[in-house]
């Protein structure tokens, strides 16, 4: 059935339509529980995103710290020069896991083969580089994974969205048009057997007459 143009009222169509509201209302529960799961799992994640965030709060600071240490005791320009000369020996792996069919990327840092605990060269730096480069170190596994929540969060909560419409779109415009479509064919059927069945008793009557007359 087409929405927008004018139903048939057949039995045939009648039937199509029954068909098609069922399936509807099947889809409407699907949707629904799917709904309910989403919003479970954003709960869930939002706890862990909390925790995350609040195992990182107290460390950056440290981070920040040392980093400003190291500015204050060596200069701005020697700083990023150990920063820019400093080979990398760590790198994020991403991969991607299904939550209720979302792609959630998922985030892996990991030391590089032949990688040093520091690696950069010991002649101009000090001891507030060092504490800042393994206090960062070792927060970017932590810091990968609060990301790895909040993107989550984002994604679950654009899936969720749009759950939602498909399930407004059903429960206030496909479900009831369809039910709406079932009412006229029904009520329409009705009145033509009524008036069928008028049509049918007046031919009685006049059969009847007329077979009266032919036995006088």
């Amino acid at each position: 059935m087409s929405f927008g143009k004018r139903v048939t009222a057949t039995k045939i169509e009648l039937i199509k339509i029954r068909r098609s509201l069922q399936v509807g209302r099947m889809v409407h529960k699907i949707l629904d529980d799917k709904r309910e799961v989403l919003l479970k799992k954003i709960d869930e994640i939002i706890e862990e995103a909390n925790k995350a965030r609040g195992d990182i709060w107290s460390p950056l600071s440290n981070v920040y710290s040392a980093v400003y240490d190291s500015y204050m005791t060596l200069g701005t320009t020697t700083v990023e020069s150990i920063a820019d000369s400093t080979p990398s020996i760590m790198e994020v792996d991403v991969n991607v896991r299904r939550i209720v069919d979302v792609k959630i990327p998922t985030l892996s840092v990991k030391t590089r083969e032949g990688g040093q605990d520091l690696s950069y060269g010991f002649t101009e730096t000090n001891a507030f580089v060092d504490k800042a480069a393994r206090l960062i170190k070792n927060m970017l596994p932590k810091i990968c994974k609060a990301a790895e929540y909040e993107n989550a969060i984002f994604s679950l909560a654009k899936e969720l969205e749009r759950t939602q419409k498909l399930i407004n779109a059903l429960e206030f415009v496909i479900i009831p048009h369809y039910e709406e479509a079932i009412s006229f064919i029904k009520a329409t059927l009705e009145e033509r057997e009524r008036e069928e069945f008028v049509r049918l008793k007046k031919v009685k009557v006049v059969l009847d007459r007329k077979k009266a007359l032919e036995q006088v």
